[in-house]
C-alpha cells in the first residue's frame, strides 16, 4: 500500500508502532519502507504502553468478546492510532491512510478513535476504494504486485491467510481458514505456542502477583507490565496454553473465523478472575460480570476513545483497589489448574464457611432469611395455582 500511495503521488509519512510484534527485525522494516519511498520514517515503541494502559483495563474488566476472544487485536488499534496521529501532528499531515479490508473491523476501529482523537483528520482507507479494487481484487494480486516490485511480505499464494501479532496474542484470518471444514490449529503455523500434544511431559508451576487488580510479578520477582505479558507468553506457550479456533461476529454484520494465541493473557485472565473470587463481594462481581459482555463489544467495535468508556475505566479501577493477592498454577498441556491462591484483603472465612462443627455461622439464622426470600412467591403460589 505504501509504493501503491507513492505511484499516485501521496508524500507519505511511514509509521511503524512496535507492539511487541515477535519475529520482526525492526531496522528490516524501516529500511523497507525508506526503499519503497516513504517521505519518513517513524519506529515507536508503544509495547509498555499497550500492556499496562489497554490490556490491563480489560482484564480487570475481564472483558472478552463472545466468549472466549481476549481483543488482543482490538484492544492495539486505539494505540495505533494515536501514536499515528501524534506523528501526523509533527509532520503536518492531513491524511491517516489505513490498510483495512473494509469489510473487517480494523476499519471502524482506526476510524472511530482517529475522529474521536482528532475530528478533522481525513482517513483514507484505499481497500474501500474502486481504483484499489480494480487494481487488487483480491489477495493473491497483491501479492503479485509486491513480487513484481520486490517488496518482501510474509503472505504466500500457498499460504495467504494474514497474521497480526502482538506483545498479547497472534491472530490468523483469510485463506484456507475460510474453509470450516479445515481444522485451524492444524492448518497454523504457530509461534507464540507448542501444541498441547507437544508441550511437557512435566507439568510446570507459575505464580502470578497482583496489586489493585493489576499483574506485578511472575514467580514472586516484581516485573513491568510488558515483562510480566511477556514472561507468561513464554511459560503458557511452551505448555501449549492459549489456543483457540473461533466463528465471531463482526462490528459491520458478518461472521469471520478467526485463530488466536495468547498464552500469557489467558493465564492473566485465569489468574485475576481467581484473585477476583475472594476480594470482590457478590453485588460488585455480579454487576462487572454483567457488564462485562458491554465493555468487551465496545473494544471490539472501536469505541475505546469515548466518554462513556472513560467513566467505565474510572469504575473498574476504583472497583479493583482490594484486588491484591497470589495465584499458583499447575500447567499441563495446555490446563491451567489452580493449586494456591491467597489475599491480604480475602473476604473467604474459613470459620463461617466451614461444614465442621463450631463455625461461626448459625444454621437457625437460615429460617427467617429463607421465610422471607420466599414470601412472595407463597403469595403467587396460592394466587395463581404455581406447580399445578
Amino acid at each position: 500500500m505504501l509504493g501503491w500511495l507513492i505511484e499516485r503521488g501521496y508524500e507519505v509519512h511511514a509509521v511503524y508502532v512496535d507492539l511487541g510484534q515477535p519475529g520482526e527485525d525492526r531496522q528490516q522494516m524501516k529500511d523497507k519502507a525508506v526503499k519503497i519511498g516513504a517521505k519518513s520514517v517513524r519506529m515507536i515503541d508503544a509495547r509498555e504502553e499497550l500492556c499496562s494502559d489497554f490490556a490491563f483495563p480489560c482484564l480487570m474488566w475481564q472483558a472478552k468478546y463472545e466468549g472466549p476472544y481476549l481483543l488482543g487485536t482490538s484492544i492495539a488499534r486505539p494505540l495505533i492510532t494515536k501514536k499515528i496521529l501524534e506523528v501526523a501532528d509533527e509532520v503536518g499531515a492531513e491524511v491517516y491512510a489505513h490498510g483495512a479490508t473494509g469489510k473487517g473491523n480494523d476499519q471502524c476501529r482506526f476510524q472511530l478513535a482517529a475522529e474521536a482523537l482528532r475530528p478533522s483528520i481525513r482517513v483514507y482507507a484505499p481497500w474501500r476504494t474502486k481504483e484499489w479494487r480494480d487494481d487488487f481484487p483480491g489477495r493473491a494480486e497483491m501479492i503479485a504486485y509486491c513480487e513484481a516490485r520486490n517488496i518482501p511480505v510474509k503472505a504466500t499464494t500457498k499460504k495467504p491467510y494474514s497474521s497480526d501479532e502482538n506483545a498479547l496474542h497472534i491472530s490468523y484470518e483469510a485463506g484456507e481458514l475460510e474453509k470450516l471444514d479445515i481444522c485451524g490449529v492444524d492448518l497454523v503455523d504457530f509461534t507464540m505456542t507448542v501444541s498441547p500434544q507437544q508441550a511437557p511431559e512435566k507439568p510446570e508451576e507459575v505464580t502470578i502477583s497482583f496489586e489493585a487488580g493489576i499483574p506485578i510479578a511472575v514467580n514472586g520477582k516484581k516485573c513491568s507490565a510488558l515483562e510480566v505479558v511477556s514472561q507468561l507468553n513464554d511459560i503458557g506457550g511452551r505448555n501449549g496454553v492459549g489456543r483457540i479456533d473461533i466463528v465471531e461476529n463482526r462490528f459491520v454484520g458478518m461472521k469471520s473465523r478467526g485463530v488466536y494465541e495468547a498464552p500469557g493473557m489467558t493465564l492473566l485472565y485465569e489468574a485475576a478472575r481467581h484473585i477476583e473470587q475472594l476480594t470482590l463481594d457478590r453485588d460488585l462481581i455480579h454487576f462487572r460480570d454483567t457488564v462485562s459482555p458491554m465493555v468487551a463489544e465496545m473494544v471490539y467495535y472501536g469505541f475505546w476513545f469515548t466518554a462513556k468508556m472513560n467513566a467505565l475505566k474510572a469504575f473498574i479501577k476504583k472497583s479493583h483497589e482490594v484486588v491484591t493477592g497470589e495465584v499458583t498454577f499447575r500447567l499441563y498441556k495446555g490446563n491451567a489448574q489452580v493449586l494456591r491462591r491467597s489475599s491480604p484483603n480475602s473476604l473467604y472465612d474459613e470459620g463461617i464457611a466451614t461444614m465442621e462443627g463450631g463455625g461461626a455461622y448459625n444454621q437457625d439464622d437460615a429460617e427467617g432469611f429463607l421465610r422471607i426470600q420466599g414470601l412472595p412467591y407463597r403469595v403467587q403460589g396460592k394466587s395463581r395455582n404455581l406447580g399445578q
